[in-house]
């Protein structure tokens, strides 16, 4: 890419956007180009058209997305699928009818079945049944891929797709019901330390394998297959190991400084037993995580110790 290029970041100010900013500046990409919900709704057709016939970004990284952890996505079914659905079929669509050079795609592993082999490989793709309580989110996600296929066969653009693992760090939302595992445990820690509580209690069982990358090392994979990537197939972006949801409660315990018992709610749903990403693809090509889990883990707290009041927790 041109370091003068103009890189549209759809999402700027959410965990993964935000990164990918600060990345994208890192690697020397100054012209960048934002825009916020009240400026851009995305989820408006005319709206989106007009900014791309004025703007015509060279660039385009989708990160923009409704997203939340178990309980949201289990509570809000057609809010997930029909603003995903709506912003990437329309963000995608308007880059390439404005000549966008190249656009790239956020999903999630989340994509995959529910009892897929680990660990996951990017040809297990609809082989199997999506875990019911985020599927509207999955399926969403499924279909941005297939249409970054579509319009790479129909129209030669360069809309390439990239599938995170379970995604943490500075700039996470830290909702008490909407939030992912990893901000909802730094904030259930945290206050239950605050309030002086001899327990806390964590949804299901705890065995639960999961998966964790930090966000700026998943901002860094990003720049890289802009740079480096152009083909028909999605790209597993993880870390290559897991944790249990009970062993990664343990170690944010340790670190917020909470000192009593953890329990588990085994009534509560665990969701998919284990999502543990293969990612010797991209891992192939060169880019490899830098951040260990434990290190993250205490940036995470701290930006949450610092943001938690202007952020409105």
């Amino acid at each position: 890419m041109d370091k003068a290029s103009r890189i549209y970041v759809a999402g700027h100010r959410g965990l993964v956007g935000s990164a990918i900013c600060r990345a994208l500046a890192c690697a020397g990409y100054k012209n960048l180009l934002t825009r916020t919900h009240a400026e851009l709704d995305l989820c408006d057709q005319a709206a989106v058209r007009a900014f791309f016939a004025q703007y015509k970004p060279d660039i385009v990284v989708l990160a923009a997305a409704k997203v939340g952890g178990i309980h949201a996505n289990a509570t809000y079914p057609a809010e997930f699928i029909y603003q995903n659905l709506q912003i990437q079929n329309n963000v995608i669509d308007c880059a390439c009818r404005n000549a966008c050079k190249k656009l790239l795609f956020l999903g999630s592993s989340c994509i995959y079945p529910k009892m897929c082999p680990q660990p996951i490989k990017e040809e297990y793709l609809l082989t199997g049944p999506l875990e019911p309580t985020n599927d509207a989110y999955a399926l969403a996600k499924i279909a941005g891929i297939k249409m970054c296929q579509a319009y790479r066969r129909q129209y030669g653009f360069d809309a390439i797709s990239a599938m995170p693992t379970n995604l943490y760090g500075p700039g996470d939302n830290y909702h008490p019901e909407n939030s992912h595992v990893i901000p909802a445990l730094i904030r259930r820690f945290h206050e239950a330390k605050m309030a002086g509580a001899e327990k806390v209690t964590i949804w299901g069982s705890g065995n639960a394998l999961r998966e964790f990358l930090y966000v700026d090392d998943m901002a860094e994979a990003c720049v890289f297959l802009l740079e480096n990537y152009s083909d028909f197939e999605h790209v597993n972006v993880g870390c290559g190991s897991d944790i249990s949801i009970l062993e990664a409660a343990r170690l944010i315990a340790g670190i917020v400084g909470f000192a009593g018992t953890i329990d588990t709610d085994p009534t509560k749903p665990d969701g998919t037993p284990r999502k543990l990403l293969d990612c010797s693809k991209i891992f192939s090509m060169g880019w490899k995580p830098r951040v260990r889990l434990e290190e993250g883990l205490r940036d995470a707290y701290n930006d949450f110790l610092q943001n938690q009041h202007n952020r409105g927790y």
